[in-house]
């Protein structure tokens, strides 16, 4: 492995790498733990989630997988080996992601369920270190006893189980993801991803967050119960390259001047953008006005 280069620490105590800019930036230790028949896609689209911001922003993320065994077989039969043991001690500043298994072969009494749970109990005060729950590990962290008196959220067909085992939470049954203190839970498989854009968009900035769904090729979605997400986020929720491109274009500048025909004269690989084009994808409400845009984006500045 090459040398990752000068580091110091936060005060946190998150390691910080240098930056060619002269900037610390935190390189925040993703730590996945895996159970015998786990949902593969809660572990695969948070972990590409955190790969791309890595990515977007070199440093700030390092993954690692780790469970009760060595070895575990997938939900879709496919098998993992090579997990690192789970930690005896996890570094500041550590996000813990535990996912969900496939329904009906959740053994809440297995041996490697067992062992995750009391792991969590000794690590789950360590500081600064962020619980994410995907889908059905909502209820590992239920039998961890870290959702007493939490709010939560899980899949909603493990709801009922999720109130069962934990009748202290208050459990809700139509959010995205939930916050509450250093415990995230999700809803259901792809919601993980939510999460994670989430928490990148905390860490790293919501533009950073913005940029990694756009690759992901998914909506930027959020929690019921928080409008305090960036006005950053907003009028993403689309996958057309043109608008893309303009909103990038002013996000990156919103205090500039922004008429139409500016707008018209950027051109996009895929359309010859034109002041009556832009129009037309008002008019289909594929497209908010660039003022609108400037105007939240400036107030956020």
């Amino acid at each position: 492995m090459r040398d990752a280069g000068p580091q110091s620490i936060a005060r946190d105590g998150t390691a910080l790498r240098s930056r060619a800019d002269g900037r610390g930036q935190r390189v925040r230790q993703v730590l996945f733990t895996l159970l015998p028949q786990t949902v593969l896609l809660d572990v695969a689209g948070p972990a590409e989630a955190f790969r791309i911001a890595n990515q977007q922003v070199p440093g700030s993320y390092a993954l690692r997988f780790a469970g009760p065994t060595r070895t575990v077989l997938t939900g879709i039969g496919l098998q993992i080996g090579a997990l690192r043991p789970l930690p005896r001690r996890v570094e500041k500043g550590t996000i813990i992601v535990v996912s969900g298994v496939v329904r009906g072969t959740f053994d809440t009494s297995a041996p490697e369920v067992r062992s995750l749970c009391r792991w969590l109990e000794t690590v789950a005060n360590s500081e600064g270190v962020t619980l994410m729950f995907v889908c059905a590990g909502s209820i590992v962290a239920a039998l961890s006893g870290l959702l007493k008196n939490r709010e939560c959220t899980t899949h909603h067909a493990c709801i009922e189980q999720l109130r069962r085992t934990e009748p202290t939470a208050l459990v809700h049954t139509n959010r995205i993801f939930v916050e509450d203190g250093p415990v995230l839970t999700s809803a259901g498989i792809t919601a993980g991803i939510d999460l994670a854009l989430y928490l990148i968009g905390q860490h790293l900035g919501h533009q950073v967050a913005a940029a990694v769904a756009r690759e992901m090729v998914v909506y930027m979605r959020r929690a019921g119960n928080d409008p305090a997400l960036s006005p950053w986020l907003m009028h993403r929720n689309h996958i057309h390259p043109v608008v893309h491109r303009v909103q990038d274009a002013v996000s990156r500048n919103p205090a500039a001047p922004w008429p139409a025909k500016r707008l018209a004269e950027m051109r996009a690989p895929v359309h010859a953008t034109s002041h009556g084009y832009l129009r037309s994808m008002r008019s289909a409400r594929l497209w908010i006005t660039c003022s609108a845009c400037a105007s939240r984006w400036r107030e956020s500045c």
